[in-house]
């Protein structure tokens, strides 16, 4: 089945999403303290991306990655402060009709709900508007907290990759959960 649908124009018409407690918006310069605060924490980034040294690491990463190609990357803001406390982004491959998600949270705010807050919105949004037909993520087997989110979420294990890549010095075995549109709907009909 082919989907016809223009992706980037969904993106384009859907760069903020909002739940009861946060914002999903672009990410920004104006963004960079936030964000240092907690890409400089090793225990938080240790299994997303390397630890950032200084706020310009921080500004280097927004301007690369979050601001060169922003569509399907949200910073996720508390409603009640403004204050930056992660991210979320939704990694779509148009040929499959599928998309990967990938986050990461300051760790001030874990046990919070927020992350599952968040990507639930994302999936809402990724099988209702961008009409994916699955939704899918990976995580280091040292990490159970972030297969805790996806399995919040609703997502199942559908499988572990012993040997998955290297990770700052260290080899790797992912588990990969995933959700389906049919499984997504039974839950939100």
């Amino acid at each position: 089945m082919e989907i016809l649908i223009n992706r980037n124009l969904v993106f384009a018409q859907n760069q903020y999403l909002e739940t009861d407690r946060l914002k999903l918006r672009p990410v920004t310069l104006s963004d960079a303290n936030d964000m240092y605060e907690y890409a400089s924490d090793d225990e938080t980034v240790t299994h997303v991306f390397p630890i950032h040294q200084s706020l310009k690491d921080t500004q280097d990463s927004i301007s690369n990655y979050f601001m060169s190609a922003p569509f399907g990357k949200y910073g996720v803001e508390l409603k009640e402060t403004g204050k930056l406390i992660g991210t979320i982004d939704l990694r779509v491959e148009d040929q499959h009709n599928i998309a990967e998600i990938g986050y990461a949270l300051n760790r001030n705010y874990w046990g919070k709900g927020y992350m599952p807050e968040a990507a639930s919105e994302i999936l809402r949004f990724g099988f209702e508007e961008l009409q994916l037909m699955r939704i899918f993520a990976t995580h280091d087997v040292d990490n159970p907290k972030s297969g805790r989110v996806m399995e919040k979420i609703g997502m199942k294990v559908e499988g572990r990759i012993p040997n998955a890549r290297m990770w700052k010095g260290k080899v790797v075995t992912d588990a990969m959960l995933g959700i389906t549109l049919e499984e997504w709907q039974k839950v939100h009909r």
